[in-house]
């Protein structure tokens, strides 16, 4: 069991579930995405995407270098460097997430 199991496993429900759907979505969107701990939470291509487990729901960060200000209208929350969308029950919206993966990831590039 390597870091980012052991920091999903630790969450409580539904939280945990969240995190190991999102982690799924990443790697099936971007099959070669390297996956790392940094700052403390699981993080995906170099820190292009991270997710956060909090009190009651979960985070999915993206870097938002690039970004215009329309793109950053796609996301929820507002900070200078990252944006995230909020995630509250397994309920989550793939097509969504899938669409500012793709996103995100190419303005990285």
């Amino acid at each position: 069991m390597n870091e980012i199991d052991r920091y999903v496993e630790k969450q409580k429900s539904p939280q945990k579930e969240i995190c190991r759907r999102l982690r799924k979505i990443i790697a099936d969107t971007l099959p070669s995405v390297k996956e790392e701990m940094k700052w403390g939470v699981p993080s995906f291509g170099g820190g292009a995407f991270y997710v956060v487990a909090l009190k009651d729901h979960v985070n999915l960060g993206f870097a938002s270098k690039g970004l215009t200000k329309e793109e950053l209208k796609l996301f929820d929350g507002g900070g200078k460097t990252t944006r995230h969308v909020e995630i509250r029950s397994l309920q989550l919206d793939r097509e969504r997430i899938v669409k500012l993966i793709r996103l995100v990831n190419e303005k990285q590039k």
